[in-house]
């Protein structure tokens, strides 16, 4: 019975998994041109996704106001108060 066997360091499995670098020269500095877009491309919509996530959320606080302008409508907190000298603080 012919029996195989699965080896993980096989050459072409390892080629499937690390790419290389062409050759060329120039298509070596074409790619490094579109990957450095690329990643431009990728900052630029995230900035842009940020800021109108931030103007998004400035416009909804000021639309929807700051509530009840009462100053009544606040709970507070009354309370009286004195002021001590440092020889009549305990040690």
């Amino acid at each position: 019975m012919h029996q195989r066997s699965f080896r993980f360091d096989s050459a072409r499995l390892r080629d499937l998994f690390q790419p290389r670098k062409p050759r060329h020269p120039l298509l070596r500095v074409a790619l490094g041109v579109v990957g450095v877009a690329l990643l431009a491309l990728l900052v630029f919509f995230s900035v842009f996704v940020g800021a109108a996530m931030l103007a998004a959320g400035l416009a909804w606080k000021l639309l929807r106001g700051r509530g009840s302008a009462h100053p009544g409508a606040r709970p507070v907190m009354d309370g009286e108060y004195r002021v001590l000298r440092r020889q009549a603080l305990p040690r």
